[in-house]
């Protein structure tokens, strides 16, 4: 009887116990191959809003890995920001810093929290080869991996899930969200594969309210990317080289999109009071409205067939940022063509995530359409 009792406590010891880190080789997005001793319990990053995949991978408690972070999330994201220290009151003293998408981590504040890895944007690239700054924390044993949600989230939104969720020691849940995020893209992209529609010529209207001047808008990647897998027709793929880019109003005008999506968010932090279309978790709709209505007068616009007819959207932008771009494809989708998909509930879908990936609970407002005609 003794020995039964010994095996069952040695039994309970080894599956409470801690799980041992290993070394582990590992290639991140840039294609470098570095060591890491996972699973990892320390981590810095150099995007908060990293926190939309460490949300899915560490449900139970998404604060406990993070030592540090760029204030992004809590500026850029406030609503989100907001549910998340509510629920999880240790993100209010996670150390931050501050910078844009391609700049560097704190130095000072990562070498202070001793993390097993820091996480860092791809386009952080360049200007981290310039500092030394990966070869500055190898020789404190402290590992960089790059990730990317936002270059390249086509190509690169999948290997980044899966790079994290090994790190993490959460494997499965990576792979789930995957196959989640897959299905989902699939019910646009199989219909429009079968129907073939006509497709509608669309401007995105990049962080409107963000810059002041007109007209920022996306080449063939991300929300530009998109656009054509909702069946809808880019009008500068063809124009701007990369990713990102500026149009100028008479290129705009020429092109004669038929509807104008404006990416948006609230931005109080980064322009007080300014014209961004204040789209995201719980928003209030009727200022929603108000905003957006601003857009059809935009001289850019003038004679435009989306400003005859009022075709003006607004879609919450950290859809560019994040591994939820699935949401905007489906609302895209019925934004451009409404006959194909009317059971379509992107508002659904996303609850379903949320409910099925994230520790809390889903709140409408991420995307509207204009109510009046200017």
């Amino acid at each position: 009887m003794a020995g039964i009792f010994a095996i069952t406590i040695a039994a309970l010891m080894a599956f409470t116990a801690p799980v041992r880190a290993e070394l582990i080789t590992i290639t991140d997005v840039a294609g470098r191959k570095l060591q890491v001793n996972a699973p990892v319990n320390r981590v810095v990053l150099g995007e908060g809003r990293q926190l939309y995949v460490i949300a899915m991978l560490d449900r139970e408690n998404p604060a406990k890995r993070i030592v540090g972070w760029r204030n992004d999330l809590i500026e850029a994201d406030p609503g989100t920001y907001h549910e998340y220290e509510k629920a999880f009151p240790a993100f209010a003293k996670i150390p931050t810093f501050s910078g844009l998408e391609q700049s560097l981590v704190d130095i000072e504040t990562t070498i202070a929290q001793k993390p097993d890895v820091v996480f860092l944007n791809f386009e952080t690239k360049k200007a981290v080869d310039e500092a030394n700054f990966v070869e500055k924390l190898a020789s404190l044993n402290i590992p960089v991996a790059y990730v990317d949600f936002r270059h390249d989230p086509e190509h690169n939104t999948e290997p980044s899930m899966r790079l994290m969720g090994k790190l993490f020691g959460q494997e499965a849940r990576a792979e789930a969200f995957i196959n989640f995020r897959r299905a989902q893209i699939a019910r646009v992209t199989d219909v429009l594969a079968k129907a073939n529609p006509p497709r509608p010529k669309v401007f995105i209207d990049r962080a409107a309210g963000f810059y002041q001047d007109c007209c920022h808008t996306f080449g063939y990647g991300n929300f530009g990317a998109m656009v054509e897998m909702a069946g809808g027709d880019n009008i500068a793929k063809d124009i701007l080289p990369g990713t990102f880019g500026q149009l100028n109003a008479e290129q705009v005008i020429v092109s004669n999109p038929d509807q104008v999506i404006v990416t948006s968010a609230d931005w109080q932090a980064y322009v007080p009071g300014g014209k961004w279309v204040p789209v995201g978790p719980g928003a209030d709709m009727d200022e929603v409205q108000k905003k957006l209505a601003f857009y059809p007068t935009r001289p850019a616009y003038q004679g435009i067939a989306a400003q005859k007819t009022g075709a003006f959207h607004a879609v919450w932008h950290q859809f560019y940022n994040s591994p939820y771009q699935f949401v905007a494809i489906q609302q895209f989708a019925k934004w451009f063509h409404p006959e194909l998909f009317g059971d379509l509930d992107p508002d659904e879908t996303f609850r379903e995530f949320h409910e099925q990936f994230l520790p809390i609970d889903y709140q409408p407002g991420y995307f509207a359409s204009l109510k009046t005609k200017p």
